[in-house]
């Protein structure tokens, strides 16, 4: 089987889709592997490195669209790509079709491309094994931005995240206790920060309240309590996921402006449309502005700013999925494996996704009855 790897904007996405290592699987399984010309150079990646390895460097990305029956990336197609695609091809990346442009769905459709998100790929328990690894890298580095922007360098409120003998620490809110709030609870806490933790799931908040052996503070995820702590919260974490779906608002612009001056908002969640009415995406080379006085970072691809960790954590994830796909081919491999299915939202024209076919008001089709 033939894959390609395409080179990011590196002004907008670092990453590549697979590290040497993990093209050597692909390629010592018989199956030839082609990367854009430099796709790795921002993960720090040469060239030479993948061409020792049996890869093939192409330098256009027409070669790597005509050449490859699987074609990986890392953020999502642009309509650009969506259009270079060849009918029949499959594509494996980051989605997020549900609050991107009907466009791009309209030619995966047209196409005939099988479209894999990888943010929709399920394990065997149910989880989400890709998003995970990125999810554990955003909730990690939401606490380091936040920690960064109250700086008065960044024009933030000029507080240090832990506190000094006599000063109290920062106050850290994160809304949403899954894997991007767990992680960014557990570095705001080794900082010394005040935090406070809300949820719906008061399962999930009782674990994490052991986990921590109460020494954060977890409350029930409602409107009341959230405007409660606003009022004194010097960092806000958004960090609310819905499956498949567009994030709820559960901050609201009215809520933003209960905020103190200065503070600021980290909205992991934007990638899904945000979970803070007053956050529209930003980018790495332009990632905050301020609102209301409050500083908001709302960059989709976290992960893109420690693009070798990222990439190193990308293929590890990816590449057993690969491997089933490079050796049974991509009807049995979803036929195979359930998880990898539910990844699936374009097939042989279908939408096969049911939130996103109810967001564009098409027809959903099950990826098993068109195998």
């Amino acid at each position: 089987m033939n894959f390609g790897v395409l080179k990011e904007d590196t002004s907008r996405e670092r990453r590549i889709a697979l590290t040497p290592a993990g093209v050597q699987s692909l390629v010592s399984g018989g199956h030839q592997v082609y990367i854009e010309k430099d796709a790795g150079l921002a993960s720090h990646f040469i060239n030479e490195q993948y061409e020792a390895i049996g890869a093939k460097i192409v330098y256009t990305r027409d070669e790597i669209f005509g050449r490859s029956e699987v074609v990986l990336k890392v953020s999502p197609p642009t309509v650009e790509e969506c259009e270079r695609l060849e009918d029949g091809k499959t594509l494996i990346s980051s989605l997020h079709l549900v609050v991107g442009k009907e466009k791009k769905l309209e030619l995966l459709l047209k196409k005939n491309v099988c479209a894999i998100g990888y943010e929709l790929i399920e394990d065997q328990n149910g989880e989400l094994p890709i998003l995970q690894v990125m999810s554990e890298i955003a909730g990690q580095m939401a606490t380091q931005v936040a920690a960064r922007y109250l700086e008065s360098s960044a024009n933030g409120r000029g507080i240090v995240m832990g506190g000094i003998t006599g000063v109290p620490p920062a106050t850290v809110l994160i809304i949403g206790g899954g894997t991007v709030g767990h992680a960014a609870a557990r570095i705001a806490f080794s900082l010394g920060a005040e935090v406070i933790l809300l949820d719906k799931d008061l399962r999930r908040i009782r674990a994490l309240a052991n986990e921590f052996k109460f020494r954060i503070v977890t409350a029930i995820a409602n409107e009341y309590n959230i405007r409660k702590v606003l009022h004194f919260a010097d960092v806000v974490i958004g960090a609310v996921l819905i499956k498949a779906e567009r994030a709820p608002h559960v901050v609201t612009e009215d809520m933003v402006k209960l905020m103190k001056p200065g503070s600021i908002i980290v909205d992991v969640s934007i990638d899904q449309g945000g979970c803070i009415e007053t956050s529209r995406p930003t980018t790495l080379e332009n990632p905050t502005y301020v609102l209301h006085n409050v500083i908001h970072y709302c960059v989709p691809n976290m992960p893109a700013n420690v693009s070798r960790t990222a990439t190193y954590g990308l293929t590890n994830a990816l590449l057993p999925y690969l491997l089933n796909i490079s050796q049974l081919g991509i009807p049995d491999a979803l036929a195979e494996d359930v998880g990898l299915a539910k990844g699936v939202c374009t097939f042989k024209g279908k939408c096969t996704n049911e939130p996103l076919a109810r967001r564009f008001e098409l027809k959903h089709f099950n990826v098993q009855s068109l195998l």
